[in-house]
């Protein structure tokens, strides 16, 4: 079992997390806008484990570090600071809690220990064509057969499916008066016959995306998680701590230092167009991390956040691409100005960073979406 760090001052956590990121973590990798991935990936799962950092919120009897909300909010702050790179890891992220929460002691016996070795990498089989935002429009169906079910259907936009060990998605189980019933959530290895994968290249030319095809999929009764027709209620706890994930305004935060940076030797500090949308965007990063902030207490309080994480959801998205503009039109005064005092690869890093800010208006939940969420919420609005 981990060590209780709970009972440690937040100064002396947060020290002795920085020490060993310090000690441990790859210059290279110090990137918030990298994505590690493949075998790096792997290698970072497994050095957090053997360190004892790894599953900051998974209780201590199940591996993890069993940390109080207040502690998990530092420890995310602290590597936030530090720089790391980003990382997929549905397995600690997702499949972990939900099986702690709804799963069989048999699954998590087959599931659990590997995710923390970082042996066993999980990507999500949510979206589908027609059904993205609106997921519980998904007409993958999973028809019993015996102690099995048979499973046809397509996904979309599963990120890292070629090189994760298993998947985890959602298919229609019967047919029901209300879309989000007789829904049920499902286990099965990646590589298992009758699951093929096609790359969708994104902004950058990278193979981050996939289409998955379910063609007489068979999956065992035993590896649906909770009640059969139920894994809508599943879905939805995931949804929740992932939006409550995104609204974290870490990449704006980054991105802001980046345009202070590269505004310096280019002057453009002396412009008062200038200074003021920097100045406008500085009082914007200081209202989002209030508002995530206020979300984190919230949680620490025990508090149904509600309406709150659709708003900082997109919050923080519209704030990430506000300021990658900004960036990129610095960046373009650069490439004008050769000697200016920005590094060519400064102005590829502002490209870089630009577009990977686009989709974060589409994935988990639209902002569309987010907004007819909030207007349904907190206006007095027909139906």
């Amino acid at each position: 079992m981990q060590p209780d760090r709970n009972a440690m001052s937040d100064a002396d956590f947060a020290a002795e997390l920085r020490a060993w990121l310090e000690a441990v973590y790859p210059p290279h990798w110090r990137d918030p806008v990298l994505r590690l991935r493949g075998r790096d990936a792997e290698w970072w799962y497994a050095r957090q484990w053997q360190d004892g950092w790894r599953a900051p919120a998974w209780p201590r009897e199940h591996g993890g570090l069993g940390l109080s909300v207040e502690k998990l909010i530092l420890y995310h702050r602290v590597t936030e600071d530090f720089g790391i790179a980003r990382t997929l890891d549905h397995g600690v992220k997702q499949v972990g809690p939900i099986l702690v929460q709804y799963g069989t002691e048999a699954q998590r016996a087959a599931c659990l220990r590997p995710i923390l070795e970082g042996t066993q990498t999980w990507c999500q089989g949510y979206s589908e064509p027609g059904a993205g935002s609106d997921l519980a429009a998904l007409r993958t169906r999973a028809e019993r057969e015996g102690d099995s079910f048979r499973v046809n259907g397509q996904k979309i936009w599963t990120t890292q499916a070629e090189e994760s060990t298993h998947l985890y998605f959602l298919a229609r189980t019967s047919a029901a008066p209300k879309k989000q019933m007789g829904i049920s959530l499902f286990l099965v290895r990646r590589d298992a016959p009758g699951i093929t994968v096609r790359p969708i290249r994104n902004l950058l030319g990278e193979r981050e995306f996939y289409e998955v095809f379910f063609d007489d999929l068979l999956v065992p009764a035993d590896a649906v998680v909770g009640a059969v027709d139920q894994g809508w209620t599943v879905a939805k706890a995931l949804l929740g701590h992932e939006r409550f994930a995104q609204g974290s305004p870490a990449l704006a935060r980054h991105t802001y230092r980046l345009l202070c940076a590269m505004a310096g030797p280019l002057g453009a500090f002396d412009d008062p167009a200038f200074a003021d949308r920097i100045a406008r965007l500085g009082c914007d990063l200081s209202d989002a991390d209030a508002l995530y902030a206020e979300n984190c207490a919230g949680v620490a309080s025990g508090a149904d956040l509600g309406d709150s994480l659709p708003i900082a959801k997109l919050v923080a998205a519209e704030l990430f691409q506000a300021m990658t503009e900004c960036l990129q039109d610095l960046a373009a005064e650069a490439r004008a100005r050769p000697g200016c005092g920005v590094s060519a690869a400064r102005i590829d890093e502002a490209a870089r960073v630009y577009l990977m800010s686009r989709p974060y208006t589409i994935f988990g939940g639209t902002a569309e979406v987010q907004r007819n969420i909030m207007a349904r919420s907190l206006l007095p609005l027909r139906d």
